[in-house]
């Protein structure tokens, strides 16, 4: 879809970080744009900057609370007549072993990051369906392409919605409607710069992407021909042979602790 000019792009988490890049970027091509977050004020400033050169509209919701999201597609639908691209963007991640975490933590999660996404893609369907080229993305991570110690419910959500990506592209070819999904390793976004202390330090061992990059890979995957997009393109690899080979990740765990914890201190010196 090289024109999005009348297309309608609904966005979750667009408050801030990939989200708010995301919607930018759209926007940029002439996109209308549905901003979906549960916070009015980072919601309204953006929608103020976009609101300049493309349409953007606010969408309260607490999409973790599933009940919301039928509300949510009908108001989207009621303010502008279609849903051409869904970017499932919105996440949630509390940190440490599982073994530390209460279960209503455990349900939490599972509700925002996977439960969310699966039963708004259901709700959106038969709009994006209607489209000409629609798209779906899905904003995993590469803790979803190996298991990874210290963040266990995290992992399994995003391996779930990756799994789920992959089979519904297969699904949904004959409505000639785009399927895909970004996996992105630490991204420097107050997702994990802001709870710096609290993240694993195997997460710095990889190489930090930019909010932008990522918005840049969810845009090209509504066009290109690829079902995920792992970034950076090393660390995409790397998860590839952690998870076939669990004896060689085992192995390069304690190394790989070793150049996050360094990493992670530099990144606390510079304050970024």
């Amino acid at each position: 879809m090289n024109n999005y000019k009348n297309k309608t792009v609904l966005i979750t988490g667009a408050s801030k970080g990939v989200g708010a890049e995301t919607a930018k970027q759209f926007a940029k091509l002439g996109a209308n744009i549905a901003l979906v977050a549960r916070h009015e004020g980072p919601l309204k400033e953006l929608a103020e900057q976009i609101n300049q050169y493309a349409h953007a509209e606010i969408f309260l919701c607490d999409i973790g609370d599933i009940n919301n999201l039928a509300t949510l597609v009908d108001d989207v639908i009621n303010t502008f007549g279609s849903i051409d691209v869904l970017v499932n963007n919105a996440g949630l991640h509390h940190r440490g072993e599982f073994q530390g975490l209460s279960p209503l933590q455990v349900t939490n999660m599972v509700q925002v990051n996977l439960t969310a996404p699966l039963t708004l893609t259901s709700l959106c369907l038969p709009y994006l369906k209607k489209s000409n080229n629609g798209a779906i993305v899905m904003v995993g991570s590469l803790a979803g392409r190996a298991p990874l110690q210290g963040a266990a419910v995290y992992a399994a959500t995003k391996a779930g919605l990756r799994a789920f990506t992959y089979s519904l592209f297969d699904e949904l070819t004959q409505y000639n409607l785009k399927v895909a999904v970004v996996s992105p390793g630490p991204i420097n976004t107050g997702f994990i710069m802001d709870e710096i202390d609290e993240v694993e330090d195997i997460v710095y061992s990889q190489p930090m992407s930019s909010a932008i990059d990522v918005a840049s890979a969810i845009v090209a995957l509504t066009i290109n021909e690829k079902e995920e997009i792992a970034m950076p393109w090393f660390s995409g690899k790397l998860t590839t042979l952690a998870y076939l080979f669990p004896k060689l990740r085992r192995a390069l765990r304690p190394l790989l602790y070793k150049i996050g914890a360094r990493n992670k201190e530099k990144y606390k010196e510079n304050g970024s």
